[in-house]
């Protein structure tokens, strides 16, 4: 059964049990809070304390998605038989309607009777209660009806889940195992998390289940791994032809893991940069250009691997165009590919006579030679030497503070200089978010330069915009100068400031307390530079250019008058 027949199975039998079906959201989600899509509830977040907004929006309180997922936690894990980055995630969701016996009785029934997996090979597990939440006694009987499997109970670390990002619904799991992977989680949400950690009773009881399509893929295959299914073989092939020299398993499996997320990533709006989402995609460019290079891949490898990735789902995703990856990647190439041989170079010398990398050559191979940490780690794996990965990240929050200190000396001078800079630092707060109210969300800040006399913004966007849409960022930005906002200023943690949905750059290098800017509703930043008191201090903005930067990267020159 190939993996195309599974998802519409999946989705066929759960439509026949009333739910409703609800397409991928994008990998950059809603929440400020999370980096990535992870899970299939996310978008169906609001409908588990509200269903009557499911009642409204999907006129169901139930429903099932076939749901892209990335998780960066599992960056380093990638290389064994079932760890991946970018996957999909099967879910069936209830809000407020059916709990544990219904939720329990369709998982079995899918995969006995659809996936035609014997009940015998199934193994559940349940959780076994703690100070704060009693043992899940009414799963284990569901199980237990459902025949005479092995059931394990285990502690919170393994059968409690949730919440996504920093609050929201949460609760004891039930997992299905077979041949000893984790198959079908099902969460069952009892309880709301608050920011403190708190739980309380859900007036609303919902059922949030996800089940990975590669493993389904991999055991109802009958195979070893989620890489010999055919979500992933005809990639691995393609890694097969393209290398010059004998790869190992594991680099091939990287390069196949990370040439999906890549590309997926680049589709849903991200472009390389040294911040959040644009980060993770190049630690995966880059850590494949090493790859290739180390392993004699030939020319116009990248379009051969996208175009093996776009075969495998275009059926799924038909967004998924290599006129618009392509060029995005390329130009990640070119950059690296200044760099990569003087970068290999440095660290031969830096270990010549070591057993240890420290934290300033790792910071130094990435801050001068571009190289993520992942590359520096695959380097010191490959001469079986140490890396002080501590201190490597205590190298970048030094770095991140005199980068903030130089730009509070730059911006913050006294008198008609540093108002002028002032009114172009909010000035810039509202045309980032004019042009996400205009382009949409996947909008990202890629850079900036400010002086007296213009702004320069550089932002994540695949086109050109057209005059209607400078039209309309203009029109929206003097809209909120006509209005006289006062612009508020905070001063509070950066847990703090990303709970309140303020927008934010490299993430987990800010310090502990941190300023945020706001305009109303409108706009909210943290930002050390200096900012006007009300928006009518501005002036009237005007966009004097709109160009390209780089691949998938605009740049935007205004004045203000």
């Amino acid at each position: 059964m190939d993996s195309a027949v599974i998802c519409r199975k999946f989705l066929e039998f759960f439509e026949k049990n009333r739910h409703k079906i609800v397409k991928s959201s994008s990998l950059l989600p809603d929440d400020p809070s999370v980096l990535l899509t992870t899970a299939g509830m996310q978008q169906f977040k609001q409908y588990y304390a509200n269903p009557e907004i499911a009642d409204r929006e999907l006129k169901s309180r139930r429903a099932c998605s076939i749901q892209k997922c990335f998780r960066t936690s599992d960056l380093d894990a990638v290389g064994d038989a079932s760890h991946l980055t970018f996957f999909e995630m099967l879910g069936s969701f209830s809000f407020g309607d059916y709990f544990k016996e219904e939720a329990i009785r369709l998982a079995v029934a899918f995969l006995e009777k659809e996936m035609k997996i014997p009940r015998k090979k199934m193994v559940f597990a349940v959780f076994k209660g703690d100070k704060e939440v009693p043992f899940d006694k009414e799963s284990e009987q569901r199980f237990r009806a459902a025949g005479d499997n092995k059931i394990e109970r285990r502690g919170r670390d393994d059968n409690f889940w949730g919440p996504t990002g920093e609050e929201g619904p949460c609760g004891p799991t039930a997992e299905i195992y077979i041949n000893g992977f984790e198959i079908w989680n099902l969460v069952f949400n009892e309880y709301y998390m608050d920011k403190n950690r708190k739980l309380s009773l859900l007036k609303h009881k919902g059922v949030d289940t996800g089940m990975g399509l590669e493993r389904l893929a991999m055991i109802v295959q009958n195979k070893k791994s989620v890489f010999e299914t055919d979500l992933f073989a005809p990639l691995m092939n393609t890694i097969e032809t393209l290398s010059g020299k004998k790869m190992g398993v594991a680099e091939k499996r990287v390069m196949a893991d990370h040439s999906k997320g890549a590309v997926f990533l680049i589709s849903d709006g991200v472009r390389p940069s040294n911040i959040e989402q644009g980060y993770v995609l190049r630690r995966m460019l880059r850590r494949i250009i090493r790859y290739a290079r180390l392993f004699g891949f030939r020319e116009n490898y990248f379009h051969e691997l996208v175009g093996s990735v776009i075969m495998i789902y275009k059926e799924r995703y038909p967004e998924l165009e290599e006129g618009k990856i392509i060029p995005v990647i390329e130009e990640e190439k070119k950059k690296f590919g200044k760099s990569i041989g003087k970068g290999l170079r440095e660290f031969d010398r830096m270990t010549e006579s070591k057993k240890i990398i420290s934290g300033t050559d790792a910071f130094l191979l990435y801050q001068s030679y571009g190289f993520p940490l992942e590359i520096t780690k695959d380097l010191a794996r490959e001469k079986e030497i140490k890396i002080d990965e501590a201190g490597f990240e205590e190298e970048a929050r030094k770095h991140q503070e005199k980068s903030r200190a130089g730009a509070e000396k730059k911006f913050g001078g006294a008198g008609s200089l540093g108002e002028k800079v002032a009114r172009q630092h909010t000035a810039t707060h509202l045309l980032q978010a004019a042009l996400r109210k205009v382009l949409g969300k996947h909008i990202q800040q890629a850079g900036s330069d400010l002086t007296p006399d213009r702004l320069r913004f550089d932002f994540t966007h695949p086109a050109k915009l057209t005059e209607e849409e400078k039209k309309q960022v203009e029109g929206l930005v003097n809209q909120k100068i006509r209005e006289a906002i006062p612009v508020k200023c905070e001063e509070m943690s950066y847990k703090e400031a990303i709970d309140s949905g303020a927008l934010h750059f490299f993430k987990e290098k800010y310090p502990k307390k941190v300023k945020v800017y706001s305009v109303s509703s409108f706009s909210k930043e943290i930002c050390a530079g200096p900012h006007v008191k009300n928006t009518k201090e501005i002036g009237k903005f005007r966009i004097k250019k709109e160009e390209s930067s780089s691949a998938g990267i605009r740049r935007i020159k205004a004045i203000l008058e």
